[in-house]
């Protein structure tokens, strides 16, 4: 992705990575954050949230991985965004990225914790690939 690219999809200063990827030893404790977040998502969203799901490294039992709960949320339309955005904000969640070009995909973070909350429509392919390479994982554990 270009400069340029992720300018124009990040909503407001851009993160930098300014040193390694950190990778700790998994904590019992993140399905349990997961279920917090998704609460909440439920809670502000009701029945616009179609689907929630754990994803990313933190949903690998045994998995050592970068702290950060990623989260898989599906909507009707994610490009709908006064259809769902307001309320995820409510709910102390802040919108980074946007990407029309890839999947509609929006990105959310929480400033209090490391989470990285993705949004897709229905019917997006990268909900699939999401789901299947955590399972891929958790199917065959090293």
């Amino acid at each position: 992705m270009s400069e340029e690219q992720i300018r124009r999809a990040t909503i407001g200063e851009p993160t930098r990575l300014n040193g390694p990827v950190r990778l700790v030893e998994y904590d019992p404790r993140w399905p349990e954050q997961f279920a917090r977040e998704a609460e909440r998502i439920r809670t502000a969203l009701g029945e616009r949230a179609i689907r929630i799901e754990h994803v990313g490294s933190t949903s690998v039992p045994g998995l050592a991985a970068k702290p950060i709960i990623d989260i898989l949320l599906v909507v009707a339309n994610s490009a709908d965004e006064p259809s769902y955005v307001p309320d995820l904000e409510a709910a102390g969640y802040v919108l980074r990225i946007r990407e029309p070009h890839w999947h509609e995909h929006r990105l959310f973070k929480r400033p209090d914790m490391e989470l990285g909350l993705h949004v897709f429509s229905v019917g997006s392919s990268e909900i699939q690939r999401m789901l299947a390479f955590r399972d891929r994982l958790r199917d065959n554990p090293v």
